[in-house]
């Protein structure tokens, strides 16, 4: 069988040139601020926020944050000195008391991404003295923003703190927002709420990582949460611009590995005759079976027999049909003996061919092919012949949940921004168009949210390019003109790499 499924990309990293020459600078216009006031500003995020890119944080990336490039552009209007708790290198990862918790950064080793060699340096005991005006934090969640104890050195090993934050948070007992408050910005950044949906997201919607509810009180619930955290960041007066969620079916983690990647060739590791003779195999002594009792159930359209000329879908486990373990078993103990047809029965009863309705993780690509711990052969191949698991795949009921939960949090932000006289970013409308055919167009180059080649994300498939940053940062500037009056200019796409070199 298969041990596992050649990258789906190019190595390639070149970008389609546009005959686009939209210039997205304000030509021959001072640079004013507005009626903003840029003195003081703070940025509240994620991992997007800190810089993270290619699965680490590391310096390169932190310099190409968005809130970096902002504070650049209000410094010349006024805009004050600009701080980031800065990574110790550029190969990424973390260290807890001299053990890494925290993986070096992914490089394109000319046919898949690999983890940069190397040890990580970056010690999360090692505190940094603050304040820090980009408090973007990777791996925070909505409601992270308002916990105390957040940063707690001693919380990080137990799972009830932050590494990133705690490297430099002012004590052990604040929270994310006391201390961007502290610094009493003038103007602020926030763009938070993707980790609520994308942590379920990343796990299949296994029940791991649950969604944060829509509505309740702050801490608890997203609107809640997110109305104290703007009601909190403009109780001094400042203003400020703030940014909706994308959906995730939009980023390339969920939409590279395709439903069908099982043609005789895959089954055959590159032997079409002998993967057409393995699907022969395959179609008489399991799919066939499982196809003729399914249909005596009124369940035939879970499982077809395989093509021998044509790509075809992976076997996957949905949670959401009708199990039939029970059925099967009692189907198959007449061929099979009742102890061996139990167990065919359990791991089949919820077993159905995936569809293009479904979303396969892009971590679930090197699973494919490769033995479940404790399945004895036949059976021992995941997505083959042993259903890739709910942590694997997303279906459509979870994908529909997170659809909804992403409507109501933008809902949220989109009337925080209108109540509060604040710009407001349409990240979703931006993403949703990167994952179109088309892209979108900056000044002469061509973006799209196609893994690697695309250009406007890494390669861990979720976190932007240094260049899809700087896109990013001109639509906050664009926003921020729009509302208070400013004249900012925007960044130029061939100032940026398309990718960060294993040799920064």
């Amino acid at each position: 069988m298969i041990k596992n499924i050649k990258w789906l990309v190019l190595v390639s990293l070149t970008f389609v040139a546009c005959n686009n020459n939209d210039d997205n600078t304000v030509a021959d216009v001072p640079v004013t601020a507005g009626s903003a006031n840029f003195t003081k500003y703070v940025a509240l995020g994620n991992s997007i926020t800190s810089g993270f890119s290619d699965g680490a944080l590391f310096q390169a990336g932190q310099m190409n944050a968005y809130p970096n490039l902002l504070s650049q552009q209000f410094a010349q209007a006024g805009g004050g000195a600009f701080s980031t708790p800065m990574m110790n290198d550029n190969i990424g990862g973390l260290l807890l008391g001299g053990n890494i918790i925290q993986a070096t950064r992914l490089i394109f080793n000319g046919s898949a991404p690999v983890n940069l060699p190397g040890t990580p340096t970056t010690e999360v005991l090692n505190h940094l003295a603050g304040p820090f005006n980009n408090m973007g934090v990777p791996g925070a969640k909505s409601f992270h923003l308002l916990a105390p104890n957040y940063g707690n050195p001693a919380g990080v090993a137990t799972g009830t703190a932050n590494p990133y934050f705690a490297r430099f948070a002012s004590s052990a007992t604040t929270s994310v927002l006391a201390d961007a408050m502290a610094q009493q910005p003038t103007f602020f950044s926030l763009w938070i709420g993707n980790n609520d949906v994308l942590g379920y997201a990343t796990t299949g919607g296994d029940g791991t990582n649950p969604i944060t509810p829509a509505t309740g009180a702050p801490g608890v619930g997203f609107d809640g949460t997110y109305n104290y955290l703007v009601t909190t960041l403009t109780s001094g007066g400042a203003k400020g611009v703030i940014a909706n969620i994308p959906y995730v079916s939009s980023i390339p983690f969920f939409t590279t590995i395709p439903f069908n990647p099982l043609t005789a060739s895959v089954i055959g590791n590159g032997n079409v005759a002998t993967g057409q003779a393995t699907i022969t195999q395959l179609n008489t002594q399991l799919y066939g079976p499982l196809s003729q009792a399914l249909t005596a159930f009124g369940a035939g359209d879970r499982i077809h027999l395989l093509s021998t000329t044509a790509a075809n879908p992976l076997l996957i486990k949905d949670e959401s049909l009708t199990d039939l373990s029970a059925q099967l078993t009692a189907a198959f103990t007449p061929s099979l003996g009742a102890s061996t047809a139990a167990f065919y029965g359990q791991v089949y009863g919820q077993a159905r061919q995936a569809t293009a309705t479904d979303l396969v993780l892009l971590t679930t690509q090197s699973v494919i092919g490769t033995a479940p711990a404790g399945i004895p052969a036949p059976i021992n191949s995941f997505g083959i012949t042993y259903p890739l698991q709910d942590k694997h795949i997303l279906i459509p009921t979870e994908i529909s949940d997170l659809k909804t939960a992403t409507d109501a949090y933008n809902v949220t932000i989109k009337a925080a921004a209108t109540a509060n006289g604040l710009a407001f970013v349409d990240a979703n409308a931006v993403m949703s168009q990167l994952a179109t055919p088309s892209g979108i167009s900056f000044d002469n180059f061509n973006m799209t949210s196609a893994f690697v080649q695309g250009g406007a994300f890494g390669l861990d498939g979720v976190h932007p390019t240094a260049r899809g940053q700087a896109y990013i940062a001109n639509k906050f500037l664009e926003a921020i003109n729009a509302t208070y009056g400013s004249t900012f200019k925007m960044y130029k796409p061939q100032d940026f790499p398309l990718s960060y070199p294993a040799g920064l």
